[in-house]
């Protein structure tokens, strides 16, 4: 069978490498990929958001199954569009993916069915706005309504900085049409965690706990990125608050949406708040979470790709996936100046004394080949994974590819994987 994986960053690559790695599939195309995924499979020049080239490349390469990383794509109904063509396709369709695409969507559902959220207002005016936050006090979270790549969140800590995010997201400064409409939430604390799993719409199969690193500094500090890097198994997911998660987020979500008419199917991401066991959403997304993807994908025992078709054809009754007992970590490598402005075009070096390490997988994220070498070409650049027996050695042996990397201006946090040893 030949696969199609949509998207070109390190999720991407880390679908690409597991699903190069299943004796079901001949050959792995990827559009548009980057470098690193060239080395597994044929990267097409098609950008993600050109559906109609990817729907005749399917068509005319005899495509068994399509697996579409980014939420772009999937917000402009690739998946509808593949379907109506009869092709085999891994994502939710468009009225499912709205889920991500509109917060709030997203919390006026999880209201409607009970689940555990923060409290919030939904504004297109600033005056209403203020209000709320007055009503609320801060610190406050001000969340562009729409896709803004992971980025569209500002936690204020005064209200001046409240005030200011609105007015710029409602004024279409900071995130454009993304930000026509602001969600506005009460400041939740307690500890993050990605809880993942996969859904034909009825059936559900979580993946193993993660977590991931927002903020682009150590300890947390500074602006929200799309992840600075991300762990598995996160010792914050307790058996129990695991059962709660499942039974008070993902099945009243999935058997909410289904009721709404928007049957969910593929990947649904619930961002978690956990706090003395009890469980809070922050947030929905309709794809695997990146980084989150690249340590759950090295974890993973079980062939990906019978799930994946599982849930194309709506049927994942009676599957399961298996977990290798190792601790995963992912160092995120980034362009200096990201989530801000940031240059592009610097070689990278050492990827190849990286790949020497046992254990270790390098997964491109915004990379581009120039003259014979790689060079950098986004915010994130790369995804450093390292398996170990436990998470401390997981950090170490993922540290260590770091140390084999440079270019000029690189960044990256020293500090993730952190949170699981201080629990001690």
């Amino acid at each position: 069978m030949k696969v199609l994986v949509v998207g070109g960053g390190g999720r991407e690559h880390a679908l690409v490498w597991k699903i190069a790695q299943s004796p079901l599939v001949t050959k792995v195309f990827c559009a548009p990929g980057n470098p690193g995924i060239g080395e597994l499979a044929e990267n097409l020049p098609i950008r993600v958001d050109e559906l109609d080239k990817l729907l005749a490349f399917a068509r005319s390469e005899g495509i068994g199954l399509t697996v579409v990383g980014p939420e772009q794509p999937l917000s402009l109904g690739i998946v509808d569009l593949f379907e109506e063509h009869g092709l085999k396709v891994f994502g939710p369709r468009k009225n499912a993916a709205i889920i991500e695409a509109s917060k709030a969507f997203s919390k006026d559902l999880m209201q409607k069915y009970g689940v555990p959220t923060a409290a919030y207002g939904v504004f297109t005016e600033v005056g209403p706005a203020e209000a709320f936050i007055d009503r609320t006090g801060v610190p406050i979270v001000v969340k562009a309504d729409g896709l803004a790549a992971g980025k569209g969140v500002i936690i204020a800590q005064t209200r001046d900085e409240a005030v200011e995010a609105v007015r710029d997201m409602l004024s279409g400064n900071a995130f454009g049409s993304a930000g026509s409409r602001v969600v506005i939430e009460e400041f939740l604390t307690g500890e993050e965690a990605s809880f993942l799993a996969i859904t034909d719409g009825t059936n559900i199969i979580p993946l193993a706990s993660a977590q991931d690193h927002k903020a682009v500094f150590d300890g947390d500090k500074g602006p929200n990125t799309g992840g600075m890097g991300a762990y598995s198994p996160a010792p914050v997911v307790t058996q129990a608050v695991h059962d709660t998660a499942m039974a008070e987020v993902l099945r009243r979500t999935v058997d909410g949406m289904a009721a709404e008419g928007r049957p969910y199917r593929g990947v649904l991401y619930a961002g978690l708040m956990v706090k003395d066991g009890r469980v809070k959403t922050l947030e929905f997304n309709a794809r695997f979470g990146d980084p989150e993807c690249q340590p759950l994908l090295m974890r993973m025992k079980s062939d990906i790709v019978p799930v994946l078709m599982a849930v194309a054809e709506g049927n994942l009754a009676g599957r399961s996936i298996e977990w290798h007992d190792k601790a995963a970590v992912c160092v995120v490598m980034a362009s200096e100046g990201y989530p801000g402005d940031y240059r592009k075009g610097d070689a990278i070096s050492g990827l190849d004394k990286a790949a020497e390490l046992d254990d270790m997988v390098v997964f491109h994220a915004g990379t581009a080949a120039k003259d014979g070498a790689c060079v950098t070409s986004g915010g994130r650049v790369l995804g450093v994974t390292a398996l170990g027996a436990t998470v401390q050695q997981a950090i170490e042996r993922a540290y260590q590819g770091v140390g084999r990397i440079t270019w000029q201006g690189v960044q990256y946090r020293t500090d993730i994987g952190k949170k699981a040893l201080n629990r001690g």
